[in-house]
């Protein structure tokens, strides 16, 4: 049952190790601002190649690490963007946090490529070992799914894969494709046709042709405040006042009007003055903006609905908060260590809200909000009470920089969208705000730390996608169901060949 090894000492393991990593790192090119996605293949036929030159599962765990690190250092090298905020204070923080989270990340590879190994060396193994750790990875200690391989497909056909599979689903094929196109073409070259036709979809863009509209417009409000500059008294008022300008903007009066995360630099219960002046703005449009709250649980980072009298009408605390950056796991030791969270309000953090909840926006229907990070997570949107018309973005990507990461961020809006055939419209302080379609097409978007606002109509919802109806549970017994057949076939060899031992022996 097990597969051939490559011949000892042609390539040192640590050299085999360089290339791996190197593969990986091609693999960032299929992520924004490259958006390159035929780049994804590379890494992933790598893990395949890689698994067949590995010798032992610790050889297989060092090339699945590398790998790993490779493909998520570069690609999330932009999370060193948060840490310059106050560069005097965090700044040192930056390198060891790339190299610690692409350690961490990659382990998830690491894992997978060991377990393949261990089980038989067999390519299926490998597929499954490796969705699966990527569904795993979107769950466990909170879950981090960021720069998941699906997410490089959001623009080409293949990404409209999403709405029957899922990232998960989608991933597991993604998996077989490489592992049949690695392993199966010298027996029988027919069975490259799945590789040829996945990468004939990954060359196809999407149609232009957008999906129907309803009759309601929403306003996007983009106040473009710099992270270092938010919070900063004297540059309050300028980032307030631009935002109620831009909502009072234009003789048209819009059915929604939604500003971004953390929109006021106010605790909710004394903003009433300035929930006034919106009001008064908005014309009688109601408004949805970010905002923080605290009650005696802690703080939250939420979100308000003002009517037309600038009076709170909804509410909506963020569920799902950011480690290491809202909250700290485990605050009194890294108190201790005089390490705090980076968007912390107080010791420990923000609290949690309850849960997802819909909003009631009257004629445009309901929407479920997602603040910020939360829009990383398929499964969260996928909890909704009900169905809503239309998903509701507000972030603050100030957090991320100028580069790579909101490009990134929007990219998993658009998977969301995709996911479940819905609208998303999206309200980001310094960008990009986005109007996206239920094919996760973006048909308006204000550019990357522009100042602005966007009327748009609102798209209209499709019906029901396979995966707003299945979510994850399907590809959970699959990948499970995987794992215990390698494990299982793994076992029958040990004992046949323990047997074939025993005979000879005798």
């Amino acid at each position: 049952m097990t597969q051939a090894a490559a011949p000892a000492g042609a390539v040192p393991a640590w050299g085999v190790a360089f290339f791996a990593a190197l593969a990986g790192a091609c693999g960032a090119l299929g992520h924004p601002p490259y958006d390159m996605p035929l780049a994804i293949a590379v890494p992933m036929i790598a893990g395949f190649v890689f698994l067949y030159m590995a010798r032992t599962p610790r050889q297989a765990l060092f090339y699945g690490w590398a790998l790993g690190f490779g493909y998520f250092g570069l690609t999330l090298s932009w999370i060193t963007e948060p840490f310059q905020v106050d560069a005097a204070e965090t700044g040192w923080m930056a390198p060891f946090a790339v190299v610690l989270l692409a350690l961490l990340l990659g382990a998830f590879w690491a894992a997978a490529m060991c377990f393949a190994r261990w089980a038989g060396g067999r390519p299926w193994m490998l597929a499954v070992a490796w969705a699966g750790a990527e569904l795993l990875r979107a769950y466990v200690f909170t879950g981090f799914p960021w720069a998941a391989p699906p997410q490089t497909l959001v623009d080409t056909l293949a990404g409209q894969g999403l709405a029957w599979l899922g990232p998960h689903g989608l991933m597991l094929t993604m998996c077989a494709v490489c592992a049949i196109a690695v392993t199966r073409p010298v027996r029988a070259p027919w069975a490259a046709i799945p590789a040829v036709l996945l990468g004939a979809l990954l060359l196809r863009p999407l149609e232009t042709v957008l999906s129907p509209v309803t009759d309601h417009t929403v306003r996007l409000i983009q106040p473009n405040a710099p992270q270092h500059e938010k919070w900063d008294p004297e540059k309050i008022p300028v980032f307030v006042n631009r935002q109620i300008e831009f909502t009072g903007a234009g003789d048209t009066v819009p059915d929604l009007i939604v500003w971004p995360e953390t929109a006021l630099p106010y605790l909710q219960e004394y903003a009433q003055p300035v929930f006034d002046a919106i009001g008064a703005a908005a014309r009688g449009a109601p408004v949805a903006l970010g905002i923080q709250r605290a009650d005696d649980a802690g703080y939250y980072n939420g979100l308000v609905v003002l009517d037309g009298a600038g009076q709170v009408t909804q509410s909506y605390d963020k569920h799902h908060l950011v480690p290491f950056g809202e909250y700290m796991p485990f605050p009194a030791l890294f108190r201790s260590l005089g390490i705090q969270a980076l968007a912390d309000r107080a010791d420990g953090g923000y609290a949690a809200g309850p849960g997802p909840r819909l909003l009631d926006f009257g004629a445009l229907g309901t929407a479920l909000p997602l603040i910020c990070y939360e829009a990383v997570f398929a499964h969260d949107v996928g909890r909704a009470p009900q169905r809503p018309a239309f998903l509701m973005q507000l972030t603050n990507d100030a957090w991320f920089g100028m580069r790579s990461g909101p490009q990134q961020h929007l990219a998993q809006a658009r998977m969301r969208a995709i996911e479940q055939g819905l609208p998303m419209i999206r309200a980001a302080n310094t960008g990009i705000s986005a109007v996206i379609d239920p094919r996760g097409r973006i048909v308006s978007a204000l550019p990357l730390n522009t100042a602005g606002y966007l009327d748009e109509r609102l798209p209209a919802a499709a019906p029901p996608t396979l995966y707003a109806r299945t979510g994850d549970l399907p590809w959970v017994l699959l990948i499970l169901a995987g794992l215990v057949a390698s494990v299982l076939r793994r076992a029958r060899f040990r004992r046949t060949h323990a047997i074939d031992a025993g005979e000879t022996g005798a």
